[in-house]
């Protein structure tokens, strides 16, 4: 019985030295690009409303609006998620993207119409939460009456492009 104890009690030391051994060589064998590029990106991204941080809209949007990236970069491909804060009596002329849009209204009430001419009597009203997604190329604008905020997810790079592009913020300036 003592031999078995003895024999298990070896195994178990071995099969510890060769995981360590095993575990040693993988921390000192040097990344490679793609190895380094996993290891920074953050598995997951979690923001509470009090990490929220705000600044200037983006220059496609009238003056007044403020975003807050919460995760990815709207800028590059891949999936974003920005929040939109807009005062109240702030509208989007009607315009489309090239990528899905999808958008939660987090606060306040966000008035979307569809089409080519913006009719505020044509809106519909969405309150907090309430949810839309539209396609690329759908024709669509906005207008809220309180200060808003709504969420758009998508996949970047986030573009506006404007039906009259005399509407565009960006030649305004």
């Amino acid at each position: 019985m003592m031999r078995k104890i003895a024999l298990a009690v070896a195994v178990a030391m071995a099969t510890s030295s060769c995981r360590q051994a095993s575990n040693e060589a993988e921390v000192n064998q040097p990344q490679t690009d793609q190895q380094a590029d996993a290891a920074a990106q953050p598995a997951h991204t979690i923001v509470r409303a009090d990490q929220v941080s705000w600044a200037s809209g983006p220059p496609s949007l009238p003056t007044g609006a403020q975003a807050a990236i919460l995760h990815g970069d709207p800028a590059k491909e891949g999936l974003f998620v920005m929040r939109l804060k807009l005062p109240a009596g702030f509208s989007i002329a009607p315009h489309t993207h090239p990528k899905p849009e999808i958008v939660t209204v987090i606060s306040g009430a966000f008035n979307v119409g569809m089409g080519d001419v913006a009719d505020k009597s044509g809106a519909q009203r969405l309150a907090a939460g309430s949810f839309f997604a539209f396609d690329p190329g759908m024709a669509h604008y906005a207008h809220v009456d309180e200060e808003t905020v709504v969420q758009i997810n998508s996949t970047g790079p986030w573009a506006i492009t404007y039906v009259n592009p005399a509407d565009d913020p960006r030649k305004k300036k």
